[in-house]
């Protein structure tokens, strides 16, 4: 069932075009069932879990690899679960009611429900192979979804933009994955977590550390990565309710949690997370405070967000991954709520800009209610599941030395600022005189007020009933993060004394910033500017001297002259056989003049040599065909006199075809009789093709210096007849035991035969010049069935 489960969201995303064409907007409600299923299934194993007990299933793929399609619920990756598909069922819903009536509707249900399957699997894989594809897939889905609304420029560069950053950090994640593999020989994360300190003790720990921080940064945009996130608000309001609130934007966070046990616990764990996620807070809020876009200030509170949870996963408190846990699931809740109230007011009032914005309580007043939900949780407030996590927070920060005061100091500033900007969304548009809107303001429908009211409500349900939600995911979910059995017991009973101190502040501190929310943006405009342009021009940069970059080098390697591409072939080809020989000593020895050659074998041998000085004196080009083929009759020859008839066989056909179609193609090309070349060229390519010819000898003399290994032989005599019932070898050989490779030779000489025909059934007809241009070309009509080529064109 489980399969079921992870397979369901990608049914649903191919009947989602169907099915709305069919019933429209209300499809919502049959769509939604798909992840409602699997998030009450998910569910059923909750008592399980919280019993302490773990969940894995799935199939050998390679097993000689090491390589599954396998599962893992523990009680981290079970919440992200529930959150995925329980969020996911309430943005299904809302998306029905968001893009009602838009012609494209189905696509975008298709795309949603793609990125929620996608999800799911990277929370559930047990194996490294199905968390990798599952992670490029919420990269590419999220892509698909950013730039949905194709036709603007915005939404085309915001989706290449995320693309970009999360899918090369899905190489470096790649990257890291491999070398945990090679260091711990384990590919399931169930396993690899027991590994830590083999891991530690590794001197490539280093390595995987960072490359996968590095995946995990980009996802989680994580400064100065982070710029993506904000520019990926060009999506639709659904999808930024649902990916950059309580899922995608947290599949890094979600991993640094997973090999916390793994790769936690050392200096650098340490150092590197705190740093980066605090700076990213501090960056994230102050950035939020110059917009007046709602979806906007939501996106750098996330950023922000998401920064205070890399910090608290890497700080070495002992009630910092409980925190951690306590705020990622708040998070999602109160921030779902928000950008689903942001997209409801836009979708009502025709604006998200909150300067445009005023009055609209006694319009919206479900909204409303579900907004001043929602920003309470936000804010930290007692009662609601937020307070909870601010708490914890500061518990697990407060201390004495210098790096508890700076950390605390960063989370104090941070919250504060999130605080003002929560109550900014969520007071400013409903309170205070009825300004004139684009819309005529009003209460949206059921779809699109139900799942910021639900999301905001448990936000509260969590608060006031934190025992069960402790045991049933807080507890469940630390202990998995954490490694080992955790209980998370803070309730809505404050921490007396530093903790309860530093809530008061960042309430009165927030309070303060929102009072002067209007004159704070003005000064943070101003100091943004005057810092100039930050990552989000650096990366335009970066793509234009990569274009750039990468024209130079298109134009130097591939100047479009046939010549030049062989050339440079043959010359690596030489460099490839002759450098190693010389490099490692591993030139054959000579041998010595050989007394067992029969007459009539030097005689084919002299006709070979004769040939190719014939070619090489030709006056013409079919002079210089002819000969070769004498050269390669000569060989077959030989092939035959050495007991190879199969062998010497081929090498007829090959060059009798080859003699009659060279022969043919010279008829049909505008080519200069003789060879043009100047001296210093033909010196150059006489050196080119000598040194191929000596690297292939010395390859060969070496290869037959060796014992012949005749297992094949052997086994080829032993078989042929009895398991192919065939007494030539050879062909057997071809037809059976590589028959498939024989089948895709076959092939490509079909293709190739009809690009040639394509190319020989060309008509170049005459281009008829100005009377005027004294550089025109003969304007005389080429025969029928023949390519003009340029004067300095070569064969």
């Amino acid at each position: 069932m489980t399969l079921v489960c992870l397979f369901l969201p990608f049914i649903a995303a191919v009947a989602a075009p169907p099915l709305t064409r069919a019933l429209g907007a209300k499809a919502a409600w049959l769509l939604a069932l798909a992840p409602a299923f699997s998030f009450f299934y998910f569910a059923g194993y909750l008592p399980e879990i919280a019993a302490g007990e773990v969940v894995t299933g799935g199939y050998a793929w390679v097993p000689s690899l090491n390589l599954s399609f396998s599962w893992f619920l523990d009680g981290l990756s079970l919440t992200f679960a529930l959150l995925i598909t329980g969020i996911g069922t309430l943005i299904v819903l809302y998306s029905g009611g968001y893009m009602k009536g838009h012609p494209q509707q189905g696509r975008f249900f298709a795309f949603i429900l793609l990125f929620m399957g996608a999800m799911l699997g990277v929370v559930v894989s047990d194996s490294f192979l199905m968390l990798f594809v599952y992670w490029e897939l919420t990269s590419i889905t999220s892509f698909l979804l950013i730039g949905f609304d194709h036709t603007r420029e915005a939404a085309r560069r915001a989706a290449l933009q995320a693309l970009v950053v999360t899918g090369g950090g899905g190489l470096c994640l790649l990257a890291g994955l491999i070398f945990i593999w090679n260091i711990t020989g384990v590919t399931q994360l169930s396993l690899v977590v027991h590994q830590g300190e083999l891991m530690r003790q590794s001197p490539f720990y280093l390595a995987a550390l960072l490359l996968v921080l590095g995946g995990c940064f980009t996802k989680s945009a994580q400064f100065p990565f982070h710029f993506w996130l904000p520019n990926a608000m060009e999506a639709p309001t659904p999808v930024s309710a649902y990916l950059h609130s309580a899922t995608m934007v947290k599949a890094g966070v979600y991993l640094l949690m997973r090999l916390n046990p793994t790769l936690g616990g050392t200096p650098a764990w340490e150092i590197l997370l705190p740093f980066f996620g605090g700076v990213t807070l501090i960056v994230g809020t102050f950035l939020g405070l110059r917009q007046t876009d709602l979806k906007l200030m939501l996106a750098y509170t996330t950023m922000a967000s998401l920064g205070l949870l890399v910090m608290l996963t890497g700080f070495d408190s002992e009630h910092a991954i409980s925190a951690a846990v306590l705020y990622l699931v708040a998070h999602s809740l109160f921030k779902g709520a928000l950008f689903m109230v942001a997209g409801l007011i836009d979708h009502e009032a025709g604006t998200r800009d909150v300067t445009k914005l005023s009055g609209l309580a006694k319009a919206m007043p479900i909204t409303f209610a579900a907004a001043i939900l929602a920003a309470l949780s936000m804010g930290g407030l007692p009662l609601f599941f937020g307070f909870l996590a601010k708490e914890e927070i500061y518990y697990a920060l407060a201390g004495g030395d210098l790096r508890s005061i700076l950390f605390t100091s960063v989370a104090v500033i941070g919250n504060g600022l999130m605080f003002a900007l929560a109550f900014a969304v969520a007071l400013k548009p409903f309170l205070g005189k009825k300004v004139e809107t684009p819309k005529h303001a009003h209460e949206g429908p059921v779809l699109l007020w139900l799942g910021p009211l639900v999301l905001a409500v448990l936000g509260l349900l969590g608060g006031v009933f934190s025992t069960v939600a402790h045991r049933f995911i807080s507890s469940p979910m630390a202990s998995a993060v954490e490694g080992a059995a955790t209980q998370v017991t803070i309730s809505t009973i404050p921490h007396w004394g530093a903790p309860l101190a530093l809530s008061l502040v960042t309430v009165a501190f927030g309070l303060l910033v929102y009072l002067q929310l209007s004159r704070v943006r003005a000064m943070m405009v101003r100091l943004l500017d005057a810092l100039g342009p930050g990552p989000d021009r650096g990366f335009d940069a970066a793509i234009a001297g990569l274009v750039r970059l990468s024209v130079t080098v298109t134009r130097f390697v591939q100047p479009g002259r046939l010549e030049v591409y062989v050339t440079a072939t043959f010359i690596l080809l030489a460099l490839t056989l002759l450098v190693p020989p010389f490099v490692y000593g591993e030139l054959p020895a000579l041998p010595s003049f050989p007394t067992d050659v029969m007459v009539q074998e030097w005689a084919f041998f002299a006709i070979a040599l004769i040939g190719l000085v014939a070619v090489l004196r030709a006056s013409n080009r079919l002079t210089a065909i002819v000969s070769l083929g004498i050269q390669g009759f000569a060989v077959a020859v030989i092939f035959l006199l050495f007991g190879a008839p199969d062998l010497s066989f081929t090498q007829f056909m090959v060059e009798t075809l080859s003699v009659v179609i060279l022969a043919l193609a010279m008829t049909r090309l505008r080519l200069m009789p003789s060879d043009h070349r100047p001296f210093r060229q033909i010196l150059g390519d006489a050196v080119i093709a000598i040194s191929c010819g000596v690297g292939f000898m010395l390859l060969l003399m070496k290869s037959v210096e060796g014992v012949f290994d005749t297992r094949l032989t052997d086994f080829f005599n032993a078989y042929s007849k009895v398991i192919a019932h065939g007494a030539n070898v050879v062909n057997v050989i071809i037809v059976d035991f590589r028959g498939t490779d024989t089948l895709g030779e076959i092939a490509v000489v079909m293709v190739t035969g009809l690009a040639i025909l394509a190319l020989i059934r060309v008509r170049v007809g005459a281009i008829k010049p100005a009377d005027n241009d004294p550089d025109a070309p003969d304007p005389t009509p080429a025969p029928a069935g023949t390519v003009a080529m340029s004067e300095g064109a070569r064969p």
